[in-house]
Parts: C-alpha cells; sequence; structure tokens
C-alpha cells in the first residue's frame, strides 16, 4: 500500500493535544510521581456515569437478548441497585462488590452502582474453576458478590465456607432462570431489588481513590488482582479515542463532532471481565452515547444477525472473531470500524479485514490488565501501511525499549517494552513482592513483552518473554513463525512452541487448527514448505502438528499453550524414537 500522510506526527500530536481539545495535557502530581494527565478527564467513574447518562437520556444503551434499555432507564436501575447495596447489605465506600457472571445487563449495573457508593467493583473470571474463583472471593474481601446462574451452582458446596469468613455478608443471582431458579444462602437478584430503600448519601470520592480490581488472565498460577484507581481506570476512556483520532488528523481531516443520524451500535462479545469487554469497548461505546449490543458468549452467526438488525457500526474483538466474520455472509457489510484487542492479530489478518470491509476503519490497540487497558494504539492507513505494528504510544503514556543488560534499545533493537503512564495499576491487591517485580520506583511497568521501536516510535511486539524460542543461540519470537504459518488461508489458529532437542537445546515445532472446509485435507509437509519461503531455515518448524479442535483460549482471547508445548513435546519425543540419528543430525 502506498500512502502519504498528509500531516506529520509531531503536527497530529500537536492538533490532537491542543488547548480545548478532548486530548489535551496538563502536568500534575498524582502519588508522589510527576505525570501528564488529561486536562478534561471526569475526576470520577460516578461522574462520568453522571455525566453519559444526563447526555444520551433517550438514546438506547444496551441490547441485551430482547432487552433494549435506554440511558435513563438503566441509570434508574442503577441508582436502586446501589439503594439495595447500601441500606440491605451496609455497602460503604472502600468495600468490595464482586461479580463473577457471563456478560449481562445486570453486570454494567451492578459496576456502575458500585462507583455511585465509592465501593471498590471486583470483576472476576467467570470461566475459573471453583478453588480459584473461591480464591478471588476471598483474597479481595468482597463484602456482596452477585454471580449467575451457572456461578451459584458452582459455588453452592461451598457457600458456607464463603460466608464463615465474615467477609460476605450476601450472594445475589441473576439471571436464575438460567438454572434450578434458588440455591441455598443466596437471593435472586431482582427479588431482592423490590427492598431497595431509600437513596443513599453521596461518599465524597476523589479521582485518586480505589475504583476496581480486575484479575490478570494468565495462563499459570493463581490470578493477580489489578487495583486502579479512578484516574487509572478512566484514563482509558481518552486513550481509547486516541487511534483513531490521530488517524483522522493524518488523513488531512479535522476532529469536527460526527453528524446526527441514526444511533450507531457497538458489538461486545468479549467477556466484561476482562478488560478489552469493560474498559475499552463498554465505556468507548458509554461516552460516544452508542448502544452497547451485548452477547452473553460468541457465535459467529447471531453476531452477524445482530450487526444487521442493530446498526453496528464499531465490531471486533479478539483475532479469532475477526476471522470468523471474515468467514461469515457479513462480508463487504458497511462497517464503521473494526477493532483488534485482547491479544495480537496476525499481519495477514489486517489486510484480509480490510479487503472484506473496505469501508471500515481499521484500528488496534496494545495493553494489559495493569495498563487498564490501552497505551498504544495504530488505526487507518497508518495501520495497513504497518500491519505488524502495535502503533504509537497514547499522549499521557511513555514507552520505552530496555535491552538485556539494561540499556535503553536503539530503533530497531529488540528488548522487553516498559511503560509508564497515569493508567498504569496502582498495585497488585495484596502482593507487594509482585507488584514491586513488575513496576519500578519511578513507574514504569514491565510488560513482559518482547518488542521493537522504530525511528518514529511505532511500537512491534515480537513475544512474550516466556514464548521465545531459543535454538542454538538464536532468539526465535513465535509470532513470527505463527504469521508465516497464518500466510496459509487454511489455518484458522497457530501456536509455536519450542520442543527439547539435546545439541541446540530447543527447535522450532508448531500446533495449527483448521477452517471447518479445509479439514483432512491439509497435510503437515504442505505446511512446512508453505513457510520456507518467508522464514529463515532455522525458523523452520521440524514438526506441525494438526488438530480438528480448535484451540483453548484465554478469556482475553490468548492460545493457551502450556498444553500445546506439552503436545508437541510428547509427539516429538515419540518422533525422535523412530528418527534415525543421522536425520535428527540435519534438523
Amino acid at each position: 500500500m502506498n500512502w502519504t500522510p498528509k500531516r506529520s506526527l509531531a503536527e497530529t500530536n500537536e492538533l490532537l493535544c491542543a488547548p480545548g481539545q478532548l486530548h489535551e495535557i496538563e502536568t500534575r502530581f498524582v502519588d508522589g510521581r510527576l505525570q501528564r494527565v488529561y486536562k478534561s478527564l471526569w475526576p470520577t467513574v460516578r461522574n462520568f456515569w453522571s455525566w453519559a447518562s444526563s447526555e444520551y437520556p433517550d438514546k438506547t444503551y444496551i441490547v441485551f437478548e430482547g432487552q433494549s434499555l435506554s440511558f435513563k432507564e438503566v441509570d434508574e436501575r442503577v441508582r436502586q441497585t446501589a439503594s439495595l447495596f447500601y441500606n440491605e447489605y451496609h455497602v460503604r465506600k472502600g468495600d468490595k462488590i464482586g461479580i463473577c457472571s457471563r456478560n449481562c445487563v445486570e453486570w454494567l449495573v451492578g459496576f456502575w452502582a458500585s462507583q455511585i457508593l465509592g465501593a471498590v467493583f471486583v470483576g472476576i473470571n467467570a470461566w475459573l474453576p471453583l478453588d480459584p474463583l473461591t480464591f478471588c472471593i476471598e483474597h479481595t474481601d468482597c463484602k456482596l458478590v452477585i454471580v449467575d446462574a451457572e456461578r451459584a451452582e458452582k459455588l453452592e458446596p461451598i457457600v458456607d465456607k464463603l460466608y464463615a469468613g465474615q467477609k460476605v455478608v450476601g450472594i445475589l443471582v441473576v439471571n436464575p432462570q438460567d438454572g434450578k431458579g434458588q440455591w441455598r444462602r443466596m437471593e435472586i437478584f431482582d427479588k431482592a431489588l423490590e427492598r431497595s430503600g431509600s437513596v443513599p448519601p453521596e461518599e465524597s470520592v476523589l479521582a485518586e481513590d480505589e475504583a476496581l480490581i480486575m484479575f490478570t488472565s494468565g495462563t499459570t498460577g493463581l490470578p493477580k488482582g489489578v487495583l486502579s484507581t479512578q484516574r487509572q481506570f478512566l484514563t482509558n476512556v481518552l486513550n481509547t479515542q486516541v487511534a483513531p483520532r490521530r488517524s483522522i488528523l493524518r488523513g488531512g481531516g479535522n476532529l469536527t463532532p460526527p453528524p446526527d443520524g441514526p444511533q450507531k451500535g457497538a458489538l461486545i462479545a468479549v467477556p466484561l471481565f476482562h478488560v478489552t469487554g469493560l474498559t475499552s469497548y463498554s465505556m468507548l461505546a458509554t461516552m460516544a452515547g452508542m448502544k452497547i449490543v451485548m452477547m452473553r458468549k460468541w457465535i459467529p452467526e447471531e453476531a452477524v444477525k445482530l450487526i444487521r438488525s442493530e446498526n453496528v457500526g464499531l465490531a471486533g474483538g479478539v483475532p479469532a472473531m475477526v476471522s470468523d466474520l471474515l468467514d461469515s455472509s457479513l462480508v463487504g457489510h458497511p462497517l464503521e470500524g473494526l477493532f483488534f484487542g485482547g491479544s495480537p492479530p496476525s499481519e495477514v489478518l489486517a489486510s484480509q479485514a480490510q479487503a472484506a470491509f473496505p469501508t471500515a476503519r481499521l484500528s488496534q490497540a496494545y495493553g494489559l490488565t495493569e495498563t487498564n487497558s490501552v497505551a498504544v494504539g495504530i488505526a487507518g492507513e497508518d495501520y495497513m501501511m504497518r500491519p505488524g505494528s502495535t502503533g504509537l504510544a497514547c499522549p499521557v503514556n511513555d514507552m520505552i525499549i530496555v535491552a538485556d543488560n539494561g540499556r535503553i534499545a536503539s530503533p530497531g533493537e529488540i528488548g522487553e517494552v516498559y511503560l509508564r503512564g497515569p493508567n498504569v495499576m496502582k498495585e497488585y491487591y495484596r502482593d507487594p513482592e509482585a507488584t514491586s517485580r513488575i513496576v519500578t520506583p519511578d513507574g514504569w511497568l514491565k510488560t513482559g513483552d518482547i518488542g521493537t521501536m522504530d525511528e518514529e516510535g511505532f511500537l512491534y511486539i515480537k513475544d512474550r518473554i516466556k514464548d521465545i524460542i531459543i535454538r542454538g543461540g538464536e532468539n526465535i519470537p513465535s509470532l513470527l513463525v505463527e504469521n508465516a504459518l497464518y500466510e496459509d488461508a487454511r489455518v484458522k489458529e497457530a501456536a509455536a512452541v519450542g520442543v527439547p532437542d539435546r545439541r541446540l537445546g530447543e527447535l522450532v515445532a508448531a500446533v495449527v487448527s483448521l477452517k471447518t472446509q479445509y479439514i483432512g485435507k491439509v497435510t503437515e509437509s504442505s505446511l512446512i514448505e508453505g513457510v520456507r519461503k518467508s522464514l529463515p531455515p532455522f525458523a523452520v518448524p521440524v514438526m506441525v502438528l494438526i488438530q480438528e479442535n480448535p484451540f483453548e483460549l484465554t478469556p482475553s482471547g490468548k492460545i493457551r499453550k502450556g498444553q500445546l508445548r506439552k503436545l508437541a513435546r510428547d509427539h516429538w519425543e515419540l518422533r525422535q524414537k523412530t528418527i534415525p540419528k543421522t536425520a535428527r543430525a540435519n534438523l
């Protein structure tokens, strides 16, 4: 693609952050550190919701499984719920309210109600097994817990244990019709609302007060609770707008309000207990007055119907979701925006998506739970010119690449990505040792991601540190191999992993799943031969395993590589017993 931007990056950033603009910046001390912050940012999440619900009272806010609720109707339910929490369960400022559920209306209602009271909201992964689920509730000292029917069923055998700690004073169940209807020592949410009581007094809440805890979705060990303040959470609301607005300016446009017209929808199928779902998509839609078209779980055919029927302008999610849309009847539909988040897409996916949805502005963001989602972003022609990049740091964020010896890397040199800014978490809740390992004394967050920056400051993520394959001293990013495999249109998912080798330490292997129409029609040798043209010889996989079933993913859409590593290692060791020594020496 040939494209010349109408404005330089310096000119773009000057206009983006000009006085009076949404992203105008000021410098102030925050928690003892001098920080660039957004001047127009709402001081608290409560202020943000009050603004949005009064700005768009009659617009539709949530569409979910036959329900359609306006901002005003949701606000009324939020305030009734806050009264219930305050009067019946004695929730006060700083108390923890946990929710563990699939996406539903009550998820967002519970979130906003907690913020009305100045309570700390705790979003818990609904996919967790019982032991880590119990850990999340107990570790964060939840006073009140909200669950759906599936989680109620899971918690019922240990409900006495939860109450025995004298922290939990109530458990509310939403959508009980999805299960047996009642559970021991739990109350139905809607029935409890009937005795919500009087409006609670408004507690003083400040920008540096605690707002919420979201859990990391790591693939090993117990989840870590990421505690963030009001400012840290809300900074992301404006960060989500940076890449699209930069794209407009780079193309020569101006930051004028969009013309009036039919209300647009934002499709949200990513779990709300992940920052992509809550902190990015939902808050972006809330700020823009879009209707949140919510899905309980991702079903591609249902998503296509909703996009068409609800005037959805913004869609996307983890790369697997975008890939599903490319294989659907939606191709050619006039989407306005297609967003990648949660995990990095393959380079080829971006070009395929643009061809399938030519009217859509493609964008990608990079961040972590620990940065409250977005810290880096890219959109439009800049993205299409650099499909391997995750973009530029947001105006309030600093980004550096740190080489192995602690030196700041030169442009193009590989190292660990460090981020800093007012959206970086306060701490891992009740885990100061883990916090000190990942956040430096001067506020730099060590992301654990390996990447490079070019001369202009565009970031290219190469791998997770733990996913680098080291073959005879040569560092091979797994994403390099995976991108080569994704060039094959038959491949649905790809994971490059290392397998042990006595001489070289590790060799490159891969596991793939295929698109439905190609199952049983693709050979390992054809996949290996296909990547030879784009990979250096040392990065060509010695083995590619083909799985018929889709990969297991984390809630954030990342491939769970642990079990795939074991699968590849077991297969490789079995093969070693049959491969002659002379053949092994040539690998």
